[in-house]
């Protein structure tokens, strides 16, 4: 699944096509929201919650979307006559005079007034690349959580726009054991973890290396951990369809 960083750029490229220009193609394909026509209408913003995105229009309205596992915004140039998409796995097209946005595979999509967004995302967390990113109250939900430290930071309820690899990363980061009780952790350290993600996000979206050349856990299973050499292993957290992967060193990490 995408992480905030990947939702996050997705955001900033409809956004730069869309904003301030009419729609002259609206192809909602939802069951609940397929005979609304959004043409005419003005994009104000396209923003990421977390791992939502969130495009707003000057008719009052927004469109939401997640793209959950497989889904993708595709963009390209309008062109004359229009493609029908055909595609069966294609849930919306949008277009302006110069750009169109194809949503394939979108796990979610729903069209709500722009001032009930909260009922969508309201539920989530400090957003890592928001404004409202704040260290201590990601801390202090995390702190709240009866899940292990990788399953907690994992649940968007507690901050928002982790996925495995971020969440991977930050772990090793700080040198922190991703099964340990999030609330055995104290909260400085918690803080420290919220910040270290925060910061690693923030690298991505700003396309500055990592100095450790690339990750130092995430999918190096078997691979010598960077800081001590011990083959890095993984294992799972988390359960039923919330079950995810996490890389971890078991010597930096124990």
């Amino acid at each position: 699944m995408p992480e905030g960083d990947a939702v996050w750029r997705v955001a900033q490229r409809l956004h730069g096509a869309f904003v301030d220009q009419p729609l002259v193609r609206s192809d909602l394909r939802w069951p609940n929201i397929a005979t609304a026509d959004l043409r005419g209408a003005k994009t104000t913003a396209v923003v990421a919650r977390g791992k939502h995105l969130m495009h707003r229009f000057d008719n009052g309205l927004t469109l939401h979307s997640h793209l959950r596992m497989d889904g993708a915004w595709r963009i390209s140039a309008t062109t004359d006559p229009a493609p029908t998409f055909r595609v069966h796995s294609v849930r919306a097209v949008l277009a302006t005079a110069e750009w169109t946005a194809v949503g394939n595979a979108l796990g979610m999509l729903d069209l709500v007034r722009t001032r009930d967004e909260a009922r969508l995302v309201g539920w989530l967390g400090p957003d890592l690349l928001g404004p409202d990113w704040d260290s201590g109250e990601a801390a202090k939900r995390l702190a709240a959580s009866p899940d292990a430290l990788g399953a907690a930071l994992l649940d968007q309820r507690n901050l928002a726009g982790l996925g495995t690899i971020w969440t991977a990363e930050s772990l090793f980061a700080q040198g922190l054991d991703p099964w340990r009780p999030a609330a055995s952790v104290p909260q400085p350290e918690l803080v420290a973890l919220a910040d270290r993600a925060h910061a690693l996000l923030s690298a991505s979206i700003q396309g500055r290396p990592d100095p450790r050349r690339g990750h130092a856990v995430y999918r190096r299973l078997h691979q010598p951990c960077p800081r001590c050499g011990t083959p890095i292993k993984a294992g799972t957290t988390g359960s039923g369809p919330q079950e995810r992967t996490l890389f971890f060193c078991p010597t930096c990490q124990a």
